[in-house]
């Protein structure tokens, strides 16, 4: 080191001369002078070299914090050093590769053209940067992002590579769980319903010359018997065990869940036997179930079609089987009914409710909204209501929003019913200002039909100027299944307007399947429901608990909060404050209120975020 000083500073060069001067010098006072000058010069090196050993100290200690692994080689790719993240992450301890080519670390998974293209870009631009394989000293293999950089001295000629890498198995494993979450049912590992409209796309434009598909939804009849009768995690096993019945039975065709107790058989034939093939998979469901010493014998209703006879698009088939299902189910459980162009315009049997439906939106009266309170979870404080519509029907009480929405769907009422939506939640917001109640966002959800039957937009702007009420006080909820609704056209550019005007913006349901995540990241979003499909079985089913990591990776990636539904237990909770999510919502916390109930509680507890009356603990809000 000492000549790096003495070229960068005076005072050791001064010393030099002054050693040189003092046999010469006359007099005591200049020999004097000229130790002082020697001392000095010697004080100052040895100063700089106790800076650059502390210098070397930190670097090696900041090295050591490190959690890249570090290779330094030669120029002949010699391992001179490692720092303590590579051992941690391979295995091997710096004395076991010392010496050694940096290339025996490499796992036999690239070929020799990939080293070439490698050293050759590394030559060109002295630069390297990608994915490697590598093998750890157990032998497993694993992914790493390496960045590789070659040292050269002053006339250009390579000394050393540095080489920093980490270890991304852990991301990649990730990664595959979100692709498991956009194209596969968590529950069966089935394809899910996106992947299904691929697969009939993909099978649709493959077909031969006197080729056809049969296709088939299948309803599990009285399902929610099952669950509650036998409880939800036989009910979970026994649509898995349905899953793998099917799949055993259409050898070569394709199985998956639509969700819920629905599911979809396609394969491909070049018989005429529909009916008959329909007819066989009523009979091979109908063969007892054996679960926990339980005999079930399951009843299904399914809806068919035949393609190209009954149409030739994916989505138009899609329609045509729901539409077949919808028939079916109408003439009575155990049924199976194929598409015939007559179902399209054939009256429902339960034509008198959809007129009740009408006459309930026209008069107002009979339709509410329940509140469901959402919090975060680190205080435990409200920070938002979603908007639940309900219709309290004079004769028949309470009726589903399972029931009348379907309803509403397919005689286009939707768009009426999201208005009315709409300006029932703005006009709350506006009397609980004036009431000097809690300024709470209220989320409300908004289908794929009122997104192309209605003016969305324009309902939004005249509300919110009537009412006064700033468009952030008013978050919009999408499910997934929207992004896949040809009839929306290209939702982005509408989801963009919505949020310049201010408002937030969620996908529901976060999970279930429907939605493409490439096409996610582009979607301009604020928050994602976590489905409660993911939640119910926290924190003991791991993969329940992976996905849910996964997911909350993925949103912190993006930028996205993320809210947790269907939140029961403790240790639900627990795990997802671990897990990094930060707002609940669920019966652990709250059922939907009334508004009244709803008010009631702020009234007792008269600020911001208060947990409404009713509310107040665990016990309580599952009572």
């Amino acid at each position: 080191m000492w000549p790096v000083f003495t070229l960068n500073r005076p005072l050791p060069w001064i010393a030099v001369a002054a050693l040189l001067t003092v046999p010469w010098a006359p007099g005591m006072p200049l020999r004097l002078a000229a130790v002082s000058l020697i001392g000095l010069g010697m004080w100052d090196a040895w100063r700089q070299v106790r800076f650059s050993q502390r210098r070397e100290s930190l670097g090696r200690e900041a090295l050591a914090l490190a959690e890249e692994g570090m290779i330094v080689t030669d120029a002949e790719h010699r391992i001179l050093s490692v720092n303590p993240a590579f051992t941690q992450i391979t295995g091997y301890t710096p004395e076991e590769v010392s010496g050694l080519n940096a290339s025996s670390l490499a796992a036999p998974r690239h070929d020799r053209a990939f080293f070439e293209r490698l050293w050759q870009t590394v030559q060109a631009s002295g630069l390297w940067e990608g994915e490697v394989w590598h093998r750890r000293k157990q032998g497993d293999e694993y992914p790493e992002w390496l960045k590789l950089k070659a040292i050269t001295d002053s006339r250009g000629r390579v000394r050393h590579h540095v080489c920093l890498f980490a270890d991304i198995s852990t991301r990649k494993a990730r990664d595959r769980d979100l692709r498991r979450i956009g194209f596969e049912d968590p529950l069966t590992g089935l394809p899910n319903r996106r992947r299904l409209h691929d697969l009939l796309g993909s099978r649709l434009r493959h077909l031969l010359a006197g080729e056809s598909l049969d296709m088939a939804i299948i309803d599990i009849d009285g399902f929610k018997a099952v669950n509650d009768g036998l409880g939800v995690e036989l009910g979970d096993r026994l649509l898995a065990r349905i899953g793998r019945r099917l799949a055993g039975h259409v050898a070569g065709g394709i199985v998956g869940r639509l969700g819920g107790d629905e599911f979809m058989v396609i394969r491909t034939t070049t018989f005429d036997d529909h009916d008959g093939w329909v007819s066989g998979l009523q009979a091979h469901l109908g063969e007892p179930f054996e679960l926990d010493h339980h005999s079930l014998r399951l009843g299904v209703t399914i809806g068919s079609c035949r393609a190209p006879e009954d149409g030739q698009g994916a989505s138009v088939l899609f329609q045509r089987l729901e539409s077949a299902l919808f028939t079916a189910k109408r003439n009575g459980r155990n049924h199976a009914q194929r598409f015939r162009p007559a179902l399209d315009v054939q009256d429902s049997p339960q034509l008198g409710l959809v007129n009740e439906l009408r006459n309930a939106l026209a008069t107002g009266g009979q339709l509410e909204l329940h509140y469901q309170p959402q919090y975060r979870l680190h205080d435990g404080e409200m920070i938002g209501l979603e908007a639940l519509l309900r219709w309290r029907h004079p004769q028949d009480g309470l009726i589903s929003p399972g029931d009348f929405i379907p309803l509403a769907e397919r005689h286009g009422l939707m768009a009426s019913l999201g208005n009315w939506v709409i300006d029932q939640a703005l006009t709350q917001l506006a009397h609980w200002r004036d009431q000097g109640m809690p300024a709470v966002p209220v989320w409300i959800n908004i289908s794929a039909l009122q997104l192309f039957q209605g003016d969305l937009e324009a309902a939004l702007s005249s509300g919110l100027a009537r009412h006064r009420i700033p468009a952030s006080m008013l978050g919009l909820e999408l499910t997934e299944s929207v992004l896949l609704d040809e009839r929306a056209g290209d939702i982005a550019p509408r989801l963009e307007g919505l949020r310049e005007r201010g408002h937030p913006v969620a996908i529901d349901d976060f999970g279930t399947g429907y939605s493409s995540l490439g096409y996610l990241k582009q979607l301009p979003l604020d928050k994602l429901k976590l489905d409660r499909t993911f939640v119910r079985a926290l924190p003991d089913d791991r993969a329940d608990a992976a996905i849910v990591d996964a997911v909350m990776a993925m949103a912190r990636g993006l930028s996205l909060d993320v809210v947790a539904e269907g939140v029961e237990t403790e240790a639900q909770r627990d795990f997802l404050l671990g897990a990094g999510c930060g707002q609940v919502q669920g019966f652990l916390y709250a059922r939907p209120l009334t508004v009244e109930t709803l008010e009631a509680g702020w009234r007792d507890v008269p600020r911001s975020g208060a947990r409404p009356k009713g509310a107040s603990s665990p016990s309580e809000a599952m009572a």
